[in-house]
């Protein structure tokens, strides 16, 4: 870290935007100084309970502020424009999931990435770009990870995941950019369950080839997007995962992430009490608990915000780019378009 706090500025305060001012306020370095957001009543909310400055675009924003990074927590079909107008003048970009609404904004984003100036802080390399999946942050995330890379567990032969929650019609008139296409670039799977895609993905390998059916169950005649899917995920290398997810529930429950291995059956739970169960196939079983929020929003966003925010900060000084970066985050968006375009949607 430099000796000075890091003056970061935030796009868009909506929901999630909470999650990202706690942590940063939580992190020994860092500096909100500066708020950007379209809708006058947001950066009057901002205003208020911030002290920062407010301006009407991310542009206006850099223009009138000295940044080392911006946070942009906006619409999904809003991500990319701030990310690359940060990018352009070298300051670094920590963005909530998804990369994009489309593959096309996501592949623009990487062709900006790769096209950047030096960075504005005077550090080695392009500017940073993170993609917001903290959930492989979580321990027992990581834990699973690790005995899947150990080879511990033997051949993977399989997994199960199922992200069951609840949404009502508010919820989408609320925020109405949610239920569209264009601008949400899809419903559960881009808005809720890509998390879960992308932990699949990334403990199990690569998706190569998506099977199955993606449907309104509730909400036809409320949204234009989905709110159930059923999945099966063909992975290199011949493992596949069975995938559940839906939001027509009456209460939500934990995300589950099974994978069955030659020498032990492994459970991954979210939410409290959550972490990840180990059965071996001798008779033992090992538990991890996971860690509990400190950064404030929803419990279903995850526990691990702040740590992935506080690592993108404590590697900035180095020339390596983020390892959850632009094309990482591509691979869940792939996988969830090709659930979308083998059903129509």
């Amino acid at each position: 870290m430099t000796q000075r706090a890091r003056r970061i500025g935030l796009v868009g305060y909506g929901d999630v935007s909470v999650v990202h001012v706690d942590a940063i306020a939580a992190i020994d370095g860092l500096e909100l100084v500066a708020v950007a957001d379209a809708d006058p009543a947001a950066r009057e909310r901002a205003a208020t309970a911030l002290g920062v400055p407010v301006h009407d675009s991310v542009e206006a924003m850099l223009d009138a502020e000295r940044l080392d990074a911006i946070h942009v927590t906006t619409p999904h079909h809003e991500h990319v424009g701030p990310s690359l107008a940060a990018i352009a003048r070298g300051v670094h970009v920590l963005q909530e999931k998804p990369v994009a609404h489309t593959l096309a904004e996501a592949e623009r984003l990487v062709a900006g990435l790769a096209a950047a100036p030096a960075r504005a802080d005077g550090g080695a390399g392009a500017p940073h770009v993170a993609i917001c999946f903290q959930n492989r942050y979580n321990r027992a995330s990581q834990e699973l990870r690790r005995l899947l890379t150990s080879g511990e567990l033997g051949a993977v032969q399989g997994a199960y995941a199922s992200v069951v929650w609840t949404r009502t019609a508010e919820y989408y008139a609320a925020k109405p950019w949610r239920g569209r296409r264009e601008t949400s670039g899809g419903g559960l799977l881009i808005n809720q369950a890509i998390h879960t895609l992308d932990l699949v993905q990334w403990l199990l390998g690569p998706v190569e080839r998506t099977e199955g059916l993606v449907s309104q169950r509730k909400f036809a005649g409320v949204t234009e997007v989905e709110d159930t899917a059923e999945l099966l995920l063909h992975h290199e290398g011949g493992a596949t995962t069975t995938f559940f997810a839906t939001l027509t529930a009456p209460v939500a429950r934990p995300v589950e992430l099974e994978v069955a291995t030659e020498n032990a059956y492994l459970e991954l739970r979210s939410g409290a009490g959550g972490g990840l169960t180990v059965r071996w196939a001798d008779g033992r079983v090992d538990t991890f608990s996971d860690r509990v929020a400190t950064a404030g929003g929803r419990s279903y966003w995850g526990v691990s915000h702040e740590e992935l925010i506080a690592d993108f900060y404590a590697t900035l000084d180095g020339a390596e780019p983020f390892w959850i970066g632009p094309e990482e985050g591509i691979a869940s968006l792939r996988i969830l378009k090709d659930a979308y375009a083998i059903s129509g949607f």
